[in-house]
């Protein structure tokens, strides 16, 4: 039976209500904050004495300052309370505040709106934890990546389209300003009463005593996140993403007027294409991940943040304008100058591939963090985000007054990226190890799963398979749901890439008695602890690859394991690896690449769980077996 589509949960109560009062919210600020940027860009003269460009990065600065002052209080907030009626108590308070921008709009009161905006950022900080922290509570763990797919594309659309009316409407003469004023208000009071439908979420820790020292809240946050440290990391992810979209984003107004000549619909062009790259990749993140929480994606989308990145640079070089000394070209012209389309390409795509990032971050943070503690935890994240968004706005300050074109910026920006993925990715091996087990599967394998759910979310367990090839362990760990240790030859250790692939995946390396014996009982030793830990550990008791393409008799090695650790056992079959390029089959190498190499077909077929007490080595033999058939 086929899984239901993402999209099916817009039908639900318990997202529907929840969808549209984020994607009106997220409307509501761009359709604000853009029109502002619009007036100080294109209308400066008339507004304020300032640089449109200092303006242009201040006005970010300023919204994001909140997330750094309230976002623990925010955080502690949303694990007190119930959801919908905070979301409800938020959404009254966009409803003032935009009836304050509305006073600054027809006043022509400047300093009115940067007051407002300073005020829809707090409204941002105190929704950020309920928005996060509410989809663990209401989908499943198979409808996490869908449905965080479909938040971050409703919360890009809704960027683009407020993005998009604000810039058309607050330039209609000679009633613009008035027609923004109503607009921001009326979107307000809709994303009220689409709060007011959301189901009742209760509250994780309504006993928690809410400190009101934002500093000394705010470390604790921080603090209690470090000790996950996969959760910490990704949060420091996270963050960078919003630091890289904060530094390139803020220069879109004056990179459509300065650069690509264009009026304030180039900047409305761009911002669209790269909404819709978000949004897009937002959504195929599902399909992608295999509906489950897949941190392969994340490395994908940070190649591809910089490789988009520094081709956007030369692509800004290689772009030349038909247009007159003074003229900005409308979107429609601008389509017809010689490298726009390169540039729209690279905005796709940067779009794009920052949707592979961020999905993958945001559904593992919700998963493997304390429940007790989601809201902080994403409280936590959001000051971090702040606090890079507020250094992203000092950068560019500082390195566009040191002279730096902003072509530069954007090639300085996607350098720092490939930096830090490395850093990230070197202290978290397992986003590497899941990228390239998705890249194996997704590429040179069509792999099909059979009731992988079978695999424990959480707790002890043993995993016994056949061995065929060599990346076995590849094809079973891109399929899990969590990391597993594999227990693994120590030969296989001295291989160039292997080795160190498997060294990375904290694999244990085992060998026979009479040849090392010290080794031997250390693998034991090890394997003990792990399961001790609550860890996956995956062995494959032939103890060798299979030569014949049958499977070997299991050694008496699991035994011992279950007698240390009285933990269940699942049975696992592969299916299709038999005549792999890095099997043990002497048939022709040749005709082995084409037979079963590039787009192959394998399965993995899971088993019943195996109580401790009745694990033999024959039994679990049988049990393979069955589950592979007469498919090799």
């Amino acid at each position: 039976m086929s899984q239901p589509n993402q999209f099916s949960l817009l039908k639900q109560r318990r997202f529907a209500p929840f969808f549209w009062t984020q994607f009106l919210g997220a409307f509501n600020d761009n359709l604000f904050k853009t029109a502002l940027v619009v007036i100080i860009t294109f209308d400066a003269l008339s507004w304020t004495t300032m640089s449109p460009s200092l303006v242009t990065n201040l006005i970010p600065g300023l919204f994001i300052l909140p997330y750094v002052l309230f976002s623990a209080t925010a955080g502690q907030l949303a694990d007190k309370f119930e959801k919908s009626g905070l979301t409800r108590c938020v959404k009254w308070l966009e409803v003032a505040i935009m009836a304050v921008a509305a006073v600054g709009w027809v006043t022509h009161h400047l300093w009115l709106l940067i007051a407002a905006v300073v005020g829809m950022g707090i409204h941002s900080t105190l929704f950020g934890p309920v928005k996060y922290a509410y989809l663990p509570q209401q989908l499943s763990k198979e409808e996490l990546i869908g449905g965080n797919g479909v938040t971050e594309m409703g919360t890009f659309v809704g960027i683009l389209m407020g993005e998009v009316l604000g810039a058309v409407l607050v330039v209609q003469q000679p009633h613009g300003l008035w027609l923004e004023a109503a607009a921001t208000v009326l979107v307000a009071a809709m994303g009220l009463v689409a709060a007011y439908r959301i189901p009742h979420s209760p509250a994780p820790a309504p006993e928690l005593k809410i400190s009101w020292n934002f500093v000394g809240e705010s470390i604790r946050n921080i603090n209690f996140s470090r000790n996950n440290r996969t959760v910490f990391l990704s949060m420091l992810g996270n963050s960078w993403f919003w630091f890289y979209g904060a530094l390139v984003l803020a220069q879109f107004p004056v990179y459509a007027k300065d650069y690509l000549h264009g009026d304030h619909g180039a900047f409305v062009l761009l911002l669209t294409i790269f909404s819709l790259g978000v949004g897009s990749g937002s959504l195929l993140c599902e399909k992608l991940s295999g509906r489950k929480v897949e941190i392969g994606l994340v490395p994908f989308g940070s190649i591809g943040l910089t490789i988009f990145g520094i081709d956007l640079y030369f692509a800004s070089l290689a772009y030349s304008s038909a247009a007159a000394a003074g003229a900005h070209l409308d979107a429609l012209a601008l389509l017809a100058q010689h490298g726009m389309w390169r540039i729209l390409f690279d905005i796709l795509m940067i779009g794009m591939f920052g949707g592979f990032f961020i999905v993958p971050l945001f559904a593992l943070i919700q998963t493997r963090c304390d429940p007790a503690h989601i809201s902080r935890t994403i409280a936590g994240m959001n000051i971090l985000n702040a606090l890079f968004m507020v250094a992203a706005a000092g950068l560019a300050i500082v390195l566009l007054g040191q002279g730096l074109s902003i072509p530069e910026l954007f090639l300085v920006t996607a350098l720092l990226n490939a930096l830090v993925a490395v850093y990230i990715f070197s202290l978290v091996p397992e986003f590497l190890m899941r990228f390239l087990a998705w890249l194996l599967i997704h590429t040179i394998h069509r792999v099909h799963t059979v009731d992988t759910a079978r695999i424990p979310d959480e707790g002890a367990a043993v995993l016994v398979c056949n061995h065929v090839s060599y990346v076995d362990a590849i094809v079973i760990g891109a399929a899990a749901p969590r990391p597993i240790r594999f227990v693994m030859d120590h030969r296989i250790f001295k291989l160039p890439l292997l080795g160190w692939l498997f060294r990375t995946a904290r694999a244990i390396p085992i060998a026979p008695a009479k040849e090392d014996p010290w080794l031997m009982e250390k693998a034991y030793v090890d394997i003990a602890q792990a399961l001790h830990e609550g860890e996956l550990v995956c062995i494959f008791p032939e103890g060798q690859l299979t030569r014949t393409g049958d499977i070997n008799d299991f050694k008496g090695g699991i035994a011992k394991i279950i007698e240390r650790s009285r933990v269940p056992v699942i049975p696992m079959a592969l299916r299709g690896l038999w005549g792999h390029l890095l099997s043990r089959n002497q048939a022709n190498v040749f005709g082995r690449a084409f037979r079963s190499g590039l787009r192959s077909r394998l399965e993995l077929v899971v088993g019943e769980p195996v109580a401790p007490q009745d694990v033999t080595p024959d039994a679990l033999k049988l049990r393979v077996a069955a589950l592979r058939g007469d498919w090799k």
